[in-house]
């Protein structure tokens, strides 16, 4: 079967089909609620340009990278508990799509697009007011931490169920990027699934993206590997509400 006529069965059909993110090229919007586009495969790697391995990452720390285009953030977290996988999302339009799980040994490593649904906040280097916050932590945004925050308005994300939507004015999840971890343990950024943001993303901070990675640079798009750091590191300031 040739690989067309199978996207188009796997669209179609009313079974679920099991596909390895890596394997499709295309945007795939199905009947069946998924919206997923693949990216160049990109390996993680650390600050010294190690390949970044799934059992050195600290639980519950932000690392912040850059997929699928280099000027747009991401936001990896080894979790406490395993993520759950099948959840069924909702997009600003209405379209449904389901979640997957984490990734790893005990399926506790996810990441997502570090742009915030609502009005696009994103970590700078000068001060970030999107990051994870510890279950451990506190935050005005939600009853309780574990979860993704946005400072600016409060918008509050479930790091274990796709991202989606636990309070503030968000009217839709997080994008999420779909990770790979191989049998040598390496990390790989593979795809996008849900509603991104990236397109508004570009047009709302032309200007600063400009300055920061030239004219074009921005949507450059991450091709062999991406830089892993942690967020505490990446920026100068953190503000969490």
């Amino acid at each position: 079967m040739e690989r067309r006529n199978f996207l188009q069965l796997s669209a179609t059909s009313a079974m679920a089909v099991a596909i390895a993110p890596s394997l499709i090229t295309q945007k795939l919007h199905a009947e069946d609620g998924t919206l997923f586009k693949t990216y160049e495969k990109v390996q993680l790697k650390d600050a010294e340009g190690n390949p970044l391995k799934a059992s050195a990452l600290v639980e519950e720390e932000n690392y912040i990278f850059s997929y699928p285009y280099a000027g747009t953030p991401a936001i990896m977290v080894n979790l406490k508990e395993a993520a759950t996988s099948d959840v069924e999302l909702v997009a600003e339009d209405g379209t449904k799509y389901l979640c997957k799980g984490g990734v790893g040994s005990k399926g506790t490593i996810v990441a997502y697009s570090a742009i915030c649904a609502h009005q696009m906040t994103y970590p700078k280097k000068d001060m970030a007011m999107f990051q994870y916050v510890p279950s451990t932590g506190k935050t005005l945004a939600y009853e309780h931490a574990g979860i993704f925050v946005c400072s600016s308005h409060l918008a509050a994300y479930d790091a274990k169920q796709g991202g989606k939507v636990l309070g503030g004015p968000a009217n839709q999840g997080l994008a999420q990027i779909i990770l790979e971890v191989d049998a040598d343990d390496t990390i790989w950024a593979v795809a996008v699934l849900g509603p991104d943001k990236f397109e508004d993303f570009f047009s709302a901070f032309k200007k600063d993206l400009k300055k920061e990675f030239g004219r074009k640079g921005a949507k450059k798009l991450m091709k062999t590997e991406a830089k892993v750091q942690e967020l505490k590191n990446f920026t100068a300031q953190l503000i969490q509400a």
